[in-house]
């Protein structure tokens, strides 16, 4: 009873302890999860507009699950997804200042021209053509029933609209894009006006890279002139240990028994697994494919294959078996494997180039050159008579006539088997020689085919164990994967690897969004880490394929170059400079001849070389030795010029003015469509360079 009145007597100070505990617990684990820190609650600020968190997962995810065959990893998402971000927010802003709207009608015309709609069944009429009603009628009945696929479409439709908002935006700047006569004239004259002189040069080579080599005051001061130019973002060095966990020849030879095993019959098979089959092998099993599916890590596959598709070391050996005969076992890849023929099959796989000719009502219409039926067969058949005077001019009738993909490689769809094209295609390849070429109508147009080459294929049953690790080994490279990592707690790195005899990789540099690591692939873990880890820190990561011991070596904050890399951005170009300083020296001669004898460079004579190209044979490209060969007067010596590769002096011996052209008509246009051929990405890339743009990814994967 003491006690207790004694404890209430106390109590207030009981209480203080106690919250006081409360406190420290709770501001631990703030300060721990960066509660107090930089976190950031956007995705990132572009010119003032937020990207909420919520909306850029959302669209990261979307992003992965449209993509799900190729196994897109999440900061491939992130970082495609967060480059539309800044692109729609950019143009976003351009469009609304210049009033840029689709209206209804508009929108209803370009969704009838993307095929993603303009072919979905139940938007189109009884003659397949596109229906606006029945459209609308599809969205109403969706709005209705389906929440997640009427969100889906709300933001089809803004990706339409902001994709066409673009498109105009672009179109209008384009318009504004054309070459003059003037300055078609002057690109006429780069081309053509031609200049010879003699030049004497002393390569920068001629003295050794150890007497000029730049200090770390210089590098640093060359970098400050163009800081943008040379700034380097926050980064990270690190360098790891990698224990690998792969099968021993113990682990290997155990696989190797066991499909030994599994080929002949043997009594009470300890290594047989079905019931049916346990006084049988894979030689003489009553149903193989059963038998393979029980048995092996590679399920049965029916498909015929070609010789280009088996493992490459034992591709001859596995295609010309004979029927029934069988081959190994064998190492392929990770795989201990027993291969049984069972079967070959004449031209399996055919190869055929094509020239398409659509027309109005196919399924991939010509949106450029629209024609009607009739038209597109004229312009096949006369394709195809040119074609069969001349085969060899099938390729460049391809890339310059077919609306097809395949024109940009000349026409050609590569290998493909039996069914593989729509029927009417598919007949005609597998059903006429190589060399044949013909005129096929399909639901895509005129086709004018060239069957290319054939190719049999074997059916093959193959029983495969993967080789992996036992558990005694795994165990065993665990044990020196944290040997290592406390041995490297104790003493310096490099010292306890050279120890256990393990290698240490070199160090790599870390950028905070990175995901792969130099010889391990992909690890966002480990970069993750390493960004909030302090320098020297060591830690160990178990990955599929062994474990990793990191140690952060280095933390290079913001800002210029860090000196190794500015030695190779910029060491070049300062030694060259100092170089230049010293060979001018020797050059100081007031005429070729006697630059060449105090230098001991030949005068070499450089013909017709025109402003457009720099190139001079035997030195290379040198625009500022041309660019003052174009300046000078006859007979006249230049002063020393500092070039690509070399210190040069030169003296013009002929200038040769181009004929006066009788118009610059074509030159224009030419010149016009490359500068508007390129004008949206440079405009997007100076709407980006002069944008605010808060950049917080890294906080969120």
């Amino acid at each position: 009873m003491a006690v207790l009145s004694k404890i209430r007597q106390k109590s207030f100070l009981v209480i203080a302890v106690v919250g006081i505990a409360l406190f420290a617990f709770i501001i631990g684990a703030l300060i721990e999860n960066g509660g107090f820190g930089k976190t950031a609650r956007n995705a990132g600020t572009i010119n003032g507009v937020d990207i909420s968190f919520e909306e850029f997962r959302e669209k990261v995810d979307m992003a992965q699950k449209s993509q799900p065959g190729q196994n897109m990893t999440i900061m491939q998402a992130t970082n495609g997804v967060w480059d539309q971000e800044v692109r729609r927010v950019l143009l976003e802003k351009q469009c609304e200042k210049l009033g840029l709207r689709i209206g209804d009608d508009q929108l209803i015309n370009i969704i009838k021209e993307d095929p993603q709609f303009a072919q979905t069944p139940q938007f189109l009429n009884a003659a397949g053509k596109f229906d606006k009603a029945k459209f609308n009628e599809a969205l109403l009945s969706l709005k209705k029933g389906s929440p997640e696929q009427w969100g889906k479409w709300l933001e089809d439709e803004k990706r339409i609209m902001q994709s066409t908002k673009e498109q105009m935006y672009s179109t209008m700047i384009q318009s504004g894009f054309y070459t003059t006569q003037a300055e078609a004239k002057f690109n006429y004259e780069l081309e053509n006006n031609k200049v010879t002189f003699d030049v004497v040069s002393v390569p920068y080579s001629t003295i050794e890279d150890k007497k000029v080599e730049p200090t770390d005051a210089e590098l640093i001061a060359f970098m400050k002139k163009d800081e943008k130019k040379y700034k380097a973002d926050e980064s990270r060095e690190l360098e790891y240990v990698f224990v690998e966990d792969k099968a021993s020849a113990e682990d290997k030879k155990i696989i190797e028994d066991k499909v030994n095993g599994l080929l002949n019959p043997v009594a009470d098979n300890p290594v047989t697994t079905t019931v049916n089959e346990a006084r049988v092998g894979f030689k003489n099993a009553s149903n193989l494919v059963e038998f393979v599916n029980a048995n092996s890590d590679i399920k049965y596959d029916s498909t015929y294959v070609s010789k280009k598709d088996l493992p490459v070391e034992h591709a001859e050996a596995l295609f010309n078996l004979a029927p029934g005969q069988f081959y190994g076992p064998y190492m392929f890849g990770d795989y201990y494997g027993i291969t049984k023929n069972l079967g070959r099959k004449v031209n399996a796989n055919a190869k055929a180039s094509h020239i398409l000719i659509s027309y109005e009502g196919t399924q991939v219409p010509n949106k450029k050159e629209k024609r009607t039926k009739e038209q597109a067969k004229a312009k096949a058949v006369s394709l195809l008579a040119q074609v069969l005077a001349n085969p060899s001019a099938f390729q460049m009738l391809a890339y310059t006539n077919s609306d097809d993909s395949s024109s940009q490689q000349g026409g050609d769809l590569g290998y493909f088997s039996q069914g593989q094209m729509v029927k009417p295609f598919n007949n005609f390849v597998f059903s006429n020689p190589v060399g044949k070429i013909g005129l096929v109508e399909t639901d895509f147009g005129f086709h004018i085919i060239n069957v290319t080459d054939k190719q049999d294929a074997v059916r093959l049953a193959t029983l495969a164990q993967k080789i992996s690790p036992s558990e005694v080994t795994s165990d065993k490279v665990f044990t020196t994967a944290t040997k290592f990592e406390m041995a490297a707690n104790e003493k310096a790195f490099d010292v306890a690897a050279k120890e256990m005899k393990l290698i240490v990789a070199p160090a790599a540099k870390l950028l905070a969004l990175d995901e792969n690591v130099q010889g391990i692939g992909n690890q966002r873990e480990i970069v993750r880490w390493v960004f909030g880890a302090k320098e020297g820190e060591i830690k160990r990561f178990n990955i599929p394929t062994g474990h990793v011991i990191a140690r952060l070596k280095k933390v290079n904050e913001a800002g210029l170059l860090p000196i190794e890399e500015a030695k190779m951005a910029i060491g070049t170009k300062l030694r060259n400079e100092k170089k230049a300083e010293l060979i001018k020296v020797k050059m100081s001669g007031s005429t070729l001849e006697a630059v060449s004898k105090a230098t001991g460079s030949p005068v070499k004579e450089v013909l017709d070389v025109v402003a457009a190209n720099a190139y001079i044979q035997t030195i290379g490209v040198e625009p500022r030795v041309v660019g003052t060969a174009f300046s000078l007067k006859n007979g006249v010596v230049s002063q020393t010029i500092d070039g690509n590769s070399g210190v040069f002096k030169i003296k013009v011996k002929s200038s040769i003015k181009a004929p006066v052209a009788a118009n610059y008509t074509d030159i224009s246009a030419r010149l016009s469509g490359q500068s508007k051929g390129s004008v949206s990405g440079r405009v997007y890339n100076a709407l980006k360079k002069d944008a605010t743009i808060e950049d917080n990814r890294a906080q969120f994967n």
